[in-house]
């Protein structure tokens, strides 16, 4: 039939970038941006323009693995695997009870549209509690806990209509994530670089000066962990010269007078001191994001993972809302989100509270006081719910796209949990670290040979944009999609999973359009009408503006405030100041960075990804590589309070001095000195699940790591 292209979208990372693919008797050969979409405009990133390699590489997993008495896996038809882990779950469950099941969500799995919905259904069709994603690994604060404070119903102000934006701890040129009102990560340089010609301006606060500080008109290279006070600072600076929108505040905004309290000790020489930053730079940036009309400040999840997370977006909360960066009547919302099952109505009003933890009915874990955020447990605790003996201990665990033995905090407790499972069930197209320890490896299919929809990119697009891709490629071997693991499971189980849509048909699987339909019910489009549009505009996007809603005027009836002195907030910025700066006795601090060679632990197995970078580089300011007699290339080895890993020295004048950034979630636990130029380092080897760790969200400190150096 020769070559056939066709219209479709990457799913190697959250941006969903529009595609041309070239298809030659089933198999893949060549991938490139899409000229025409009216969102990308061609645009793709190295990562997603490696998919041929991807799906055709020689070490892609083309039958699922089990593995015997003997311990040696052995290639499976994929329904004798999936009957394997049917017959183990059950037995786990009559022996130990439903808890006994553990389900974690990574990133990976996201990126199929259905695999998130069927893992929950599936865990609550089970009984367990113990569901994880990878959120409380990265950014939970943002996700769980700035709600209590109030959410704007209208939403934020939309990037696209900025005048000012501040990042904090977000490089999305590289990372491709920001949050909604940050900049959408589909060709995000050129967007900025776009909005600055039309005169918004960007303020930057990172400890390394990432791709994009260096667009910045002011950045500033707050120390790692100290956000608090920058942000403090700058609330500091606009409350006493009076920059706030007032109106917006007494209209809408209660809880004013305890913040003002909490950030007067924060006097702009006090904060600049503790956050590392020039004083006049602190002030120019709180003037002059307060002296903007539109554009927000967003986190990536560099603050979060640095210590004090829940602080640190609590404050970046405040300081969007006391300057008003939402949408108003009349107005489009920010999100019309074709595929997000519409919640409430958009209004110029601030929503009645909505509490996702420490309520009654959710479930608690048995470690540390922590419990269930929303529909999860933290994955702060997964480790000692493995290892501990007692009810509830977690027996089996499924990881669906995840990489636990690379990801999670503390990586040799978590090695030991894995290896302490009855069960490990590991889907996953390579023998990742973490398939190499599981007992169950199942072979999925990729996002060229499935169906999907742009659920999960939705929340960056300003326009009622959707896409619905068919299956383009021929799966290799014995591979299916995700979600029909999960069905097989239930079904063999004899259990009924559900959607929002109703019970999901359990006597046949349904097709990836039913799933996605019971999935999105309640959507602005049903997933099958965009699948019709779709395939008549020739598998290109829909864009569905008479749909987009506009913003209401508020309902006189309702008159809920945004409440900013809700739970511990502002208290907890009073700790903060009086305590000291993190962790004496380390001399350094070591901070995360994103890689554009990889998505997580995704993108190591593939060659062309693979050669640019063949281990995890230990980035410091040459300055102090002289003052201890190091230079590039040298091994070093780099210890915290809880163990040591290794490095490869390279200079970087872009770091802060007194600071080494590497790449989390790298390499695995088989890492060493011995291999550290082939392997890497896994930086979450230094951290712990059991101190310095958020008191809500369980998130351990993985980002501004105490530590030392030495030459190895």
């Amino acid at each position: 039939m020769g070559v056939q292209t066709h219209k479709t979208f990457c799913r190697f990372c959250h941006a969903n970038c529009a595609m041309l693919v070239d298809v030659e008797d089933g198999k893949v050969k060549a991938v490139r941006g899409d000229p025409d979409d009216p969102e990308y405009g061609g645009y793709t990133c190295k990562k997603g323009r490696e998919l041929p390699d991807s799906h055709n590489s020689e070490d892609r997993l083309h039958h699922s693995l089990v593995r015997d008495e003997n311990g040696e896996f052995q290639e499976t038809p994929m329904q004798d695997a999936l009957a394997h882990v049917s017959d183990e779950f059950r037995r786990i469950i009559d022996k130990y009870g439903p808890h006994s099941i553990a389900l974690f969500m990574g990133s990976g799995g996201y990126q199929n549209s259905s695999a998130m919905m069927a893992t929950m259904s599936l865990a609550q069709a089970i009984g367990t509690k113990h569901f994880f994603t990878s959120v409380t690994l990265d950014q939970p604060a943002k996700v769980f806990t700035t709600e209590r404070y109030g959410k704007w119903m209208g939403g934020a102000n939309n990037f696209s209509q900025a005048d000012v934006a501040f990042f904090i701890g977000n490089n999305p040129i590289v990372s491709h994530y920001s949050p909604v009102g940050g900049v959408p990560p589909f060709s995000p340089s050129k967007r900025i670089r776009d909005r600055q010609k039309e005169g918004m301006k960007l303020i930057v606060a990172d400890p390394r000066l990432a791709e994009v500080g260096q667009l910045a008109d002011i950045y500033l290279p707050v120390k790692p962990g100290e956000d608090p006070a920058l942000l403090a600072g700058m609330l500091n600076v606009i409350f006493t010269e009076e920059l706030y929108d007032r109106n917006f505040v007494s209209a809408h905004v209660d809880g004013l007078d305890e913040l003002k309290d909490a950030v007067a000790a924060f006097t702009p020489e006090v904060a600049a001191e503790r956050a590392g930053v020039e004083t006049d730079q602190l002030v120019a940036a709180a003037r002059m994001f307060a002296n903007g009309s539109k554009g927000c400040a967003v986190t990536g999840t560099g603050p979060e993972m640095a210590g004090n997370g829940t602080l640190t977006e609590y404050l970046v909360t405040c300081l969007n809302t006391v300057c008003a960066r939402f949408k108003q009547e009349g107005e489009k919302c920010s999100v019309p989100g074709v595929f997000t099952i519409q919640m409430g109505e958009k209004r110029a009003q601030v929503a009645p509270p909505a509490p996702m933890f420490g309520v009654e009915g959710m479930a608690k874990s048995r470690f540390r006081g922590l419990g269930q955020l929303l529909f999860e447990m933290p994955c702060n605790v997964m480790a000692d719910e493995i290892l501990t003996p007692g009810e509830g201990q977690i027996r089996a665990l499924v990881s669906v796209g995840g990489n636990p033995e690379v990801g999670f905090p503390n990586q040799l407790k978590m090695r030991r949990a894995l290896d302490d499972l009855e069960l490990f069930v590991q889907i996953d197209p390579w023998m990742s670290a973490s398939a190499k320890r599981a007992d169950v490896v199942l072979a999925p299919k990729q996002c060229l040979e499935r169906e999907d929809i742009t659920n999960l990119s939705e929340w960056w697009h300003e326009n009622a944009y959707a896409r619905y891709t068919e299956a383009l490629a021929d799966a290799p071997g014995d591979t299916i999609d995700e979600y029909e693991m999960l069905w097989t499971i239930g079904k063999n189980l004899g259990v009924q999973m559900k959607l929002p849509g109703g019970d999901v048909p359990m006597d046949e699987c349904p097709t990836k359009q039913e799933f996605l339909d019971l999935m999105a019910a309640g959507c602005l489009v049903p997933p099958s009408k965009v699948r019709e549009d779709a395939r008549k505009a020739g598998g290109a996007a829909v864009i569905y503006d008479d749909l987009h809603p506009v913003i209401e005027p508020a309902d006189p009836d309702q008159h809920h405030r945004f409440q900013l002195a809700a739970g511990d907030m502002p208290k907890q910025l009073e700790k903060y100041g009086a305590e000291d700066a993190r962790a004496a006795g380390f001399d350094f601090r070591l901070i995360s960075r994103r890689s554009k060679a990889r998505f997580n632990s995704i993108g190591q197995p593939l060659k062309n990804l693979g050669r640019k970078i063949t281990t995890n580089p230990a980035y410091i300011h040459p300055d102090d590589l002289a003052e201890r007699g190091l230079k590039d290339g040298d091994v070093i080895e780099i210890s915290s309070p809880h163990a040591s890993i290794h490095g490869i020295v390279k200079s970087s004048d872009r770091v802060r001095r007194g600071l080494i950034s590497m790449a989390h979630a790298f390499g695995d636990s088989e890492a060493g000195k011995h291999n550290v130029r082939e392997m890497g380092g896994s930086t979450n080897r230094l951290t712990s699940d059991e101190v310095d760790y958020d008191p809500i969200t369980g998130q351990a400190l993985q980002s501004a790591i105490p530590v030392r150096i030495a030459a190895a």
